[in-house]
C-alpha cells in the first residue's frame, strides 16, 4: 500500500497535469475558431474548380489533345500516397486515424501487385508508418517551423509531387487527410488527384445546368494551367481541413484527460483520507492501550 507522502505526491502531480491539459484544451478551443473558419473558407472554391474542371473534362472527353495530368499514363502500377497529418501528437485519434486509411489502401496495392510510394507530409504520419512501411517512404515534407501554413506550403508539395509525375515516378496520386466535420467528428478521407478525378455526378450536374461555356483559347490551354493549380488547391485543402480538424480532436482529447485527471484526483484523495484515518485511529489504539497497561 502507497504511504501516505505517496499519495500526496500523486495528487499533486494529476493535479499538474489537469493544469496543462486544461491550458491545452484552451488554446486548442482559441485556434480552431480560426482555423475551421479558414476550412471553410477553402470549399467553395475547391469545389468549384472541381466543377469547372468537370465541365471542360466533358468538352475534351475522347480527344487526342487532352493534358496527361486529366487522362493520365494509361496505367495504375505505380501509385503514389500523399499521407498529411500533424507535426504533433496529443490530438486523440486523429492522426492514427489518416495513418490507418493510408496503410490499409497501401497493403491492398500491394496485395494487387501495385508499386507504392509514400510522401508523408507532416512528421506524425512518418512515424506512424515507417515501422511497416519504411522502405516506401521517399520523402517526409515538414512545416513543424512554420507558425501559419498557408497556399505557398501547399504549392511545394505540389511542385514536389508534379515533377515526380513528370519524371515519370507514378501513374495515379491520392492524397489522405482528414475533413473537419465538427469538434467530436473527423473523417478520414483519401481524394485522388492525379488523375483528375472528375465524378460523373459532377458531370451530370453541370450538363444538367444546360449552359454551354466558349473557353478562349481552349480547353486544353486552359487545361494546362487549371490542372496543375487545382493539384495545389487540393492539397491546401487538405491542410486546412486537417489544421481545423486536429485543434477539434485536440480540443476533444484534452477535455476528456482533464475530466479524467479530476476523477482520479477525487479516487487518489478518498484512499489517501482512508489511510490518514485509519493510521489515526491505529495511533488512538495505541495510545489508549499504552495507558491502560500504566
Amino acid at each position: 500500500m502507497a504511504s501516505l507522502k505517496d499519495l500526496r505526491n500523486r495528487i499533486a502531480s494529476v493535479k499538474a497535469t489537469q493544469k496543462i491539459t486544461k491550458a491545452m484544451q484552451m488554446v486548442a478551443a482559441a485556434k480552431l475558431r480560426k482555423a475551421q473558419s479558414a476550412a471553410e473558407a477553402a470549399r467553395p472554391y475547391s469545389e468549384r474548380m472541381a466543377k469547372v474542371l468537370a465541365n471542360i473534362s466533358s468538352a475534351m472527353d475522347g480527344r487526342d489533345d487532352a493534358p496527361v495530368l486529366m487522362t493520365g499514363t494509361g496505367k495504375d502500377d505505380t501509385h503514389l500516397l500523399v499521407v498529411a497529418t500533424a507535426e504533433r501528437g496529443l490530438c486523440g485519434g486523429f492522426n492514427s486515424s489518416i495513418a490507418r486509411l493510408a496503410r490499409d489502401r497501401a497493403r491492398k496495392l500491394l496485395a494487387e501487385g501495385k508499386t507504392v510510394k509514400i510522401l508523408c507530409v507532416g512528421k506524425k504520419g512518418f512515424d506512424a508508418l515507417k515501422m511497416e512501411f519504411r522502405e516506401l517512404i521517399i520523402d517526409t515534407i515538414s512545416f513543424r517551423e512554420v507558425k501559419n501554413v498557408g497556399f505557398a506550403e501547399a504549392q511545394q508539395v505540389a511542385d514536389k509531387v508534379l515533377g515526380m509525375f513528370g519524371e515519370g515516378e507514378f501513374d495515379v496520386c491520392t492524397i489522405f487527410y482528414s475533413e473537419f466535420k465538427s469538434v467530436i467528428s473527423q473523417i478520414p478521407t483519401a481524394q485522388q488527384i492525379i488523375p483528375a478525378n472528375v465524378s460523373a455526378e459532377e458531370t451530370e450536374e453541370e450538363a444538367g445546368a444546360s449552359v454551354n461555356y466558349e473557353y478562349e483559347p481552349g480547353e486544353a490551354e486552359i487545361l494546362d494551367d487549371l490542372l496543375p493549380r487545382n493539384i495545389a488547391v487540393q492539397i491546401f485543402r487538405a491542410i486546412l481541413e486537417n489544421a481545423a480538424s486536429e485543434q477539434g480532436a485536440r480540443m476533444s482529447a484534452m477535455d476528456n484527460a482533464t475530466r479524467n485527471a479530476g476523477e482520479m484526483i477525487d479516487k487518489l484523495t478518498l484512499s489517501f483520507n482512508r489511510q490518514r484515518q485509519a493510521q489515526i485511529t491505529k495511533e488512538l489504539i495505541e495510545i489508549i492501550s499504552g495507558a491502560e497497561a500504566l
